[in-house]
């Protein structure tokens, strides 16, 4: 079978110019087997050198010129070449999906290969640390033959597309869906920001709760906490009973509560720990291709608790001496590259700064180690809690960056909160009023300054 492939893209890539020129970007030599590897290879240098398909006459004259087959190869391609320049009237987009398929397949079998080879610690340059890199190479490997957007010729499938109904990630509060639009598309990254304690690991518990009783599949990853303790805070949240109390339930009414749940979706949640700091998006991808691979599981969104202790694929080894600004902002950027290449939107969370923790209307100036963060956000909001909110059992939610719909249409707004059982709610409508303009119950000095505080960062593009 492989040898009928070998033979299907040769034969194609000698007598079909436009699959030649769509495919031949994305093959490697080492893709092939036996003779074909070298024709391939020679093949690419008459294209590059003459720009056009080779006859039979011209490439024979090559072969006889070129003193990198060996005697045996040599003579085993005179004896193909005939029928390797026989055209093919295979359709060209089985030909593509066929091609692209070989190309994967082989490029995966050739990581395997050489993985085995790293383990053994027979690899001349690369060690086990290289692993990861080496299988992602293998497994990002796909044709993109779209050479962009052409404005004028392509109005009409923009137009459809400023009109087609695009798929979201719904909240269950109602402000939050008023804000998006209806949600949160994919492929993006959404940000929350708070201070420690104030409610970023409850929102996104709630959210992950929310989305799975939505019949949606969810990743929970946890740096934080356990894997347990998250999986605790949605049992409170899901099974409606305050946290300090579920540990008293009977293992029968635990397990019937659970089932009742199972019932009512057909989504599912994994919730996956990392050590504190350990974990980039390298494992993350490894993790979705695992879970894919063992699970038949594809999340439809993704919780990551949270962005500052993640660590940088790009940049782990200059962790210590680079500064926060550049590596906040590197997972920042890795983190929505991730979202983009799985098609999902991805929600973190990030700490305030110092000042941003004792403010009642915290800015983007306010996130903690990195302004590039917000840069690279889609949809940022900060969490902001006070003595006079958690009477009323409420957290103000601020806008920061919106990318979905105007930042000034429901600027502040209030969400009602059960800490005892992980839950938010809607407020009241009549609560709204209290904090639409102004900062929530503000007695600082802050929002007295604001005004100057927007001003020093208004050469900030979002």
């Amino acid at each position: 079978m492989t040898q009928n492939l070998n033979q299907l893209v040769i034969r194609n890539i000698l007598n079909n110019e436009e699959y030649t020129r769509r495919v031949i970007p994305f093959i490697q030599p080492e893709y092939f087997e036996g003779v074909y590897a070298p024709l391939f290879k020679q093949i690419a240098k008459y294209m590059h050198k003459y720009n056009v398909l080779p006859t039979i006459d011209a490439f024979k004259v090559q072969l006889d010129e070129t003193d990198s087959l060996s005697d045996e190869q040599f003579r085993h391609a005179q004896e193909v070449l005939p029928e390797l320049f026989k055209g093919d009237e295979s359709d060209l987009t089985w030909l593509l999906d066929t091609t692209e398929q070989w190309c994967q397949d082989r490029a995966l079998f050739n990581a395997v290969m050489e993985s085995i080879t790293i383990i053994e610690g027979k690899h001349k340059d690369l060690s086990k640390n290289a692993l990861p890199e080496v299988l992602q190479k293998a497994l990002s490997v796909t044709f993109d033959t779209n050479v962009g957007h052409d404005y004028i010729d392509a109005a009409t499938e923009r137009y459809d597309f400023y009109h087609r109904t695009e798929e979201r990630i719904a909240f269950d509060l109602d402000y939050f869906n008023k804000i998006t639009k209806g949600g949160v598309p994919k492929k993006t990254l959404n940000i929350a920001l708070a201070g420690t304690g104030v409610g970023k690991s409850l929102f996104m518990c709630h959210c992950a709760a929310s989305n799975l009783t939505d019949n949606k599949n969810v990743l929970y990853i946890t740096m934080e906490m356990a894997e347990e303790r998250i999986a605790e805070r949605i049992d409170a949240n899901l099974l409606n009973i305050p946290i300090d109390q579920i540990e008293n339930l009977s293992k029968n009414l635990f397990s019937e509560k659970v089932n009742e749940i199972k019932t009512k979706t057909n989504g599912k949640l994994i919730i996956k720990e990392y050590p504190t700091g350990a974990a980039n998006v390298n494992h993350f991808r490894a993790l979705l291709n695992e879970l894919k691979l063992k699970k038949s599981f594809v999340p439809d969104v993704i919780y990551i608790d949270y962005l500052n202790i993640c660590s940088s694929s790009r940049m782990k080894a200059m962790g210590g001496s680079i500064n926060s600004y550049t590596y906040i902002k590197a997972i920042a950027e890795e983190m929505r590259g991730l979202a983009v290449e799985f098609d999902i939107p991805i929600f973190s969370a990030t700490q305030t700064t110092r000042s941003g923790f004792s403010s009642s209307d915290p800015g983007l100036e306010d996130t903690s180690e990195s302004f590039g963060l917000p840069a690279t956000a889609d949809f940022m909001f900060a969490l902001v809690s006070s003595e006079e909110l958690d009477q009323l059992g409420q957290i103000m939610v601020k806008q920061l960056k919106n990318r979905y719909n105007d930042l000034n249409n429901y600027k502040r707004f209030v969400v009602g909160v059960d800490r005892s059982k992980m839950r938010l709610v809607d407020a009241d409508e009549n609560q709204q009023n209290l904090v639409e303009d102004k900062p929530a119950f503000d007695k600082s000095d802050f929002g007295q300054g604001q005004e100057a505080e927007d001003d020093k960062f208004r050469d900030f593009k979002l």
